[in-house]
C-alpha cells in the first residue's frame, strides 16, 4: 500500500513537496522568527517576578533540614533502624552465619522487588476478595523488613526528612483531626488508611536509590494495572450489568454498561488508569529493547481500551489533561499536532463513546444536577464547621450530613464528590491549606527536579508521575478519588515517586 502511494502522482508529489519543506524549514525566515519568538517567551517567564515567586523555596522550606522538628521526627522514626544496626554490630559473626538472616538482608537491600510486589498484587485483587487491612498490614510489614534487612547497611534507612515540612505538617492535621472528631470511633479506620498511605511515601523515598529499581518497581505496578485492564477489556467483551444510577440512560440511549475491573466502581478503576497510564508511556519511551517496547505498548494500549469502556468523563479529561501535562514537560511542540489527531481521531470513536462526550457540562444529565446538590449541602454543613472540621473520614461527614435537611430525593450525601471540599469539611480550612500547600509544593520540586536532572529516563519517569498526578487533580475538583481506599493508596504513591526523582536531583548523581 505504502508504495503503491508513492508511486502515484498525488502521493509522489506530497513526499517531494514534504522533502522539500524538511529541508529547507530550519533556514527559513518563520522557523527563525518561532525560535526567537519562543526564547523570548521563555527568557521573560523565567525573569517575571511571578515566576521567580513562585519558583522559590520559602523560608520553611529552607530551613527544615535543619530545623529541630525534622531532626527529632528523623531520629524518632529511624530508632527502629538505629536499633536494629545496633543490633547487627553487636552480633555480626552470628547474624551473617544463617541463611534465613543472610536472605532477610538481601530483601532489605532489594527492597523494590517485595514493594513492587505488594503494589502489584494491590491492583490485582478482586473487590470481593479485598480487604483494607491487608494494605496496612503489608506496609507494616515491609516497612519491618526495610528495617531489618537494612541492619547490616548503615546508609540505608527511613528518610523522613525527605518528606517535605508541608507533607509532615498535613499529617498533623490528619492527627488533629483524629482528636478533634465528632466520632473517634467512626474515624479510627481511618487513621489506618492515612499511616498506610504515610508508610507507602516513606518507603518509596527511602528504598529507592537507582534508576534501575525505580524502572523495576514501575514496571511491576504497570504489570498490575495491565492485567486489571485485561479483565477489563474482558468484562467489555462479554457485557457487564446496566446500573441505571451510574449513567444517565436518557442522555446515554445504547450505551452498554460500564467495565469496573476488579475494582467496586468504574469511577475508581478508571481513576487508577489516569494515574498510572504515564509510566506505561514512560516505560516504552525508556525501552532499550523491542521485547520492552512492546511490553509497554500493549500494557499503554489495553490500559486505554479499558479506560474507553469504563465510560468515565472525568477520566477521560483526566487523562487528556495528563497527556498535555506530559507532552509540555517533554516537548511542548507536539501538544499542537497531538490536539490536532486527537480530533481528527474523533470519528474513530465508537458512538457511545462519541455521545457519552457531548453529555460533558450538559445541565440535563442527572448526575451533574445531584453533585450540585451534593455541593450545596457541603455548604451549608462547612458553614458550621468551616474552621476545624467535622472529624476524619468519609463515615464522620456522612453522619454530619444526616444531622441537616436531606437533599431535593429524600438521601444524604456520602461524601463531597470534591476531594477538596471533603478534606475542608474533615480537617477544617487549615486542614485544606496545608494540603493545598502541599500538592502545590510537591508539583514545583517535581518540576526544578524534573530541570535539574541529567537522565533523560528518569526525567521521563518525573514527567510521568506528575502528569499522573495532575491528572488525578483535576478528577478530584468532581470525584473524591480517596473514597476508594487503594485509590488513595496509589494517589500518595505518585507523591512518593515525585520525591524519590528529587531526591536524585538533590543528590546530581543517578545509579546506572
Amino acid at each position: 500500500m505504502m508504495q503503491t502511494w508513492q508511486e502515484s502522482y498525488i502521493g509522489g508529489l506530497f513526499l517531494r513537496l514534504w522533502a522539500v519543506l524538511c529541508e529547507n524549514w530550519p533556514q527559513s525566515g518563520c522557523a527563525r522568527f518561532l525560535s526567537a519568538l519562543e526564547e523570548w517567551t521563555v527568557r521573560g517567564v523565567k525573569d517575571s517576578a511571578i515566576c521567580r515567586f513562585l519558583w522559590r523555596d520559602g523560608l520553611v522550606t529552607r530551613s527544615w533540614p535543619d530545623s529541630l522538628t525534622c531532626r527529632f521526627l528523623t531520629w524518632l522514626i529511624d530508632l527502629p533502624g538505629a536499633v536494629c544496626r545496633w543490633i547487627y554490630r553487636v552480633g555480626k559473626s552470628f547474624w551473617d552465619g544463617p541463611a534465613v538472616f543472610r536472605l532477610v538482608g538481601k530483601l532489605g537491600w532489594m527492597f523494590v522487588l517485595p514493594l513492587g510486589l505488594f503494589l502489584m498484587v494491590m491492583l490485582m485483587v478482586p473487590h470481593g476478595m479485598w480487604d483494607n487491612r491487608y494494605a496496612l498490614m503489608g506496609a507494616v510489614a515491609l516497612t519491618g523488613l526495610f528495617v531489618v534487612g537494612n541492619g547490616s547497611r548503615g546508609e540505608a534507612r527511613l528518610e523522613t526528612q525527605r518528606l517535605g515540612p508541608h507533607f509532615v505538617l498535613f499529617m498533623g492535621f490528619v492527627c488533629f483531626a483524629f482528636v478533634t472528631s465528632i466520632s473517634r470511633r467512626q474515624s479510627l479506620r481511618f487513621v489506618g488508611f492515612y499511616l498506610t498511605l504515610f508508610l507507602i511515601v516513606l518507603l518509596v523515598v527511602s528504598a529507592v536509590r537507582s534508576y534501575d529499581q525505580l524502572k523495576w518497581l514501575l514496571a511491576l505496578v504497570v504489570a498490575g494495572l495491565t492485567v486489571a485492564s485485561f479483565y477489563g477489556c474482558y468484562q467489555a467483551a462479554i457485557g457487564v450489568e446496566v446500573i441505571p444510577s451510574q449513567q444517565d440512560m436518557a442522555l446515554n440511549a445504547g450505551m452498554p454498561g460500564r467495565i469496573y475491573s476488579f475494582f467496586d466502581n468504574p469511577n475508581n478503576f478508571a481513576e487508577l488508569l489516569v494515574m498510572l497510564m504515564p509510566f506505561a508511556l514512560a516505560l516504552f519511551l525508556n525501552a532499550e529493547t523491542w521485547r520492552g517496547k512492546a511490553w509497554s505498548l500493549f500494557a499503554l494500549g489495553v490500559s486505554a481500551v479499558a479506560l474507553g469502556a469504563t465510560y468515565s468523563r472525568s477520566g477521560w479529561l483526566g487523562i487528556v489533561f495528563a497527556l498535555v501535562v506530559f507532552l509540555f514537560l517533554e516537548n511542548w511542540r507536539l501538544i499542537p499536532l497531538m490536539a490536532v489527531l486527537g480530533v481528527c481521531a474523533l470519528p474513530l470513536l465508537p458512538q457511545t463513546i462519541l455521545n457519552r462526550l457531548l453529555t460533558i457540562g450538559n445541565t440535563r444529565d442527572s448526575s451533574l444536577n445531584y453533585r450540585f446538590a451534593i455541593y450545596q449541602a457541603t455548604e451549608v454543613l462547612l458553614k458550621d464547621y468551616w474552621a476545624k472540621g467535622v472529624g476524619l473520614g468519609s463515615d464522620v461527614l456522612k453522619s454530619a450530613f444526616e444531622t441537616y435537611p436531606p437533599m431535593f430525593d429524600g438521601n444524604y450525601p456520602i461524601h463531597t464528590h470534591n476531594n477538596y471540599l471533603q478534606v475542608w469539611g474533615e480537617m477544617g480550612i487549615f486542614g485544606l491549606v496545608t494540603f493545598l500547600g502541599t500538592i502545590f509544593y510537591q508539583l514545583k520540586q517535581g518540576a526544578k527536579a524534573y530541570l535539574r536532572n541529567t537522565d533523560k529516563r528518569l526525567r521521563r519517569f518525573q514527567a510521568a508521575a506528575v502528569a499522573g498526578f495532575c491528572g488525578i487533580l483535576l478528577i478530584s475538583a468532581a470525584e473524591y478519588t480517596w473514597f476508594y481506599p487503594r485509590n488513595m493508596f496509589f494517589y500518595w504513591f505518585l507523591f512518593g515517586v515525585i520525591m524519590a526523582c528529587a531526591k536524585f536531583a538533590s543528590e546530581e548523581k543517578v545509579a546506572p
